[in-house]
């Protein structure tokens, strides 16, 4: 697949089968995330791969993780919202956990950390793309919770940055729209 052809064509597929994943296919993911750009080559990412009964590691971090922003769990409202965010994990036959490990470095910004999970995390949808595979990158609250990083063993400085869902498309996405390069760029010479 070309390149601009991939970027072009690249959709949030929400939708997959629930046919296994080869695991050569999964490492070449995670490959393609390794080679983002990242300043000072901290290469600051982490992956977490979870699959068939892996998937409840996921379950229960999702639901430690909203148990803690609720006053009472036990409503018949929060028991329903804790059981409708455990089914999550089941979505897609193979989900990566995307992290970031901040350098120990005063030169290094934090947030240019992120900027380079990000990148990777791009890579790899990319690269899910080009190798057949539908994937989405979901994100929100419960992810963002010191909860969450310890479910996945990250330092006190580390977070967890999404979860990528992966597995052979079982949907056509609609087709996409961008706004025009010049109504978004603003030109100098």
């Amino acid at each position: 697949m070309e390149l601009f052809e991939a970027i072009k064509t690249r959709r949030s597929i929400g939708k997959v089968k629930d046919d296994p994943i080869p695991e050569e296919l999964i490492r070449q993911i995670i490959e393609a995330a390794t080679w983002a750009p990242c300043h000072h080559r901290t290469e600051p990412w982490r992956f977490t791969v979870l699959a068939g009964d892996g998937r409840d590691k996921l379950r229960d971090a999702l639901v430690a993780s909203l148990k803690t922003s609720m006053d009472d769990p036990e409503t018949d409202e929060n028991k329903q919202r804790l059981e409708k965010i455990s089914k999550q994990p089941y979505r897609a036959p193979v989900i990566i956990v995307t992290a970031i490990e901040p350098a120990e470095n005063d030169k290094v910004i934090r947030e240019e950390e992120f900027a380079a999970g990000h990148a990777a995390v791009q890579n790899m949808l990319l690269a899910a793309h080009a190798l057949g595979l539908g994937a989405v990158w979901r994100t929100g609250k419960p992810l963002y919770t010191r909860t969450m990083s310890e479910a996945f063993g990250l330092s006190e400085k580390g977070s967890v940055t999404g979860f990528i869902y992966i597995g052979y498309p079982d949907m056509t996405p609609p087709p996409a729209k961008r706004k025009p390069v010049d109504e978004i760029t603003q030109w100098y010479s």
